[in-house]
């Protein structure tokens, strides 16, 4: 699976960024933020969840510390969008290549906007998914607003 398409996308951007971590391929798929934290022996905080979401059309990326879920309404409003949705998974391919539980900050075919929950500054080691469900990479809180360009904010 380390020769997965989007994981060798994924891995080319971390590359091509100077990303520290290297991609973790698991013997069991972790599609969610307590699976991967079980299987790494961490706290689910330290789980960068990649959620994409439909905002007007749009897909917006929030990388969101597993520990919590994100607050649609206020992130809508502080973004001046209508509504924040839950995306389909269709839409989550259509805009990232990547499937719903390996849905990577990085290798996306165009950038998407990018909200990084600050709770995530917290944790010395945060782990993001690389493309699928049984991939996975140590980056931080800092190097995730470097990656994707992201902005810092508060989604809970």
């Amino acid at each position: 699976m380390s020769n997965h398409p989007n994981v060798q996308r994924v891995a080319d951007a971390l590359a091509t960024a100077g990303a520290a971590g290297e991609i973790k391929i698991l013997d069991d798929a972790v599609p969610t933020a307590a699976a991967a934290a079980a299987e790494l022996g961490c706290e689910v905080g330290a789980i960068a969840n990649s959620l994409i979401f439909d905002g007007d059309g749009s897909p917006v990326l929030i990388l969101t510390s597993g520990a919590h879920r994100v607050d649609t309404a206020k992130v809508a409003a502080e973004l001046g969008i209508s509504k924040l949705r839950r995306a389909t998974p269709e839409f989550v391919k259509e805009h990232t290549g990547q499937a719903i539980g390996g849905v990577a900050p990085v290798g996306h075919p165009r950038p998407v906007r990018t909200l990084v929950d600050t709770t995530l500054a917290q944790y010395a080691v945060v782990w993001a998914a690389a493309g699928i469900p049984h991939s996975i990479f140590p980056t931080s809180y800092t190097e995730l607003l470097e990656l994707t360009g992201g902005t810092p904010a508060t989604v809970n």
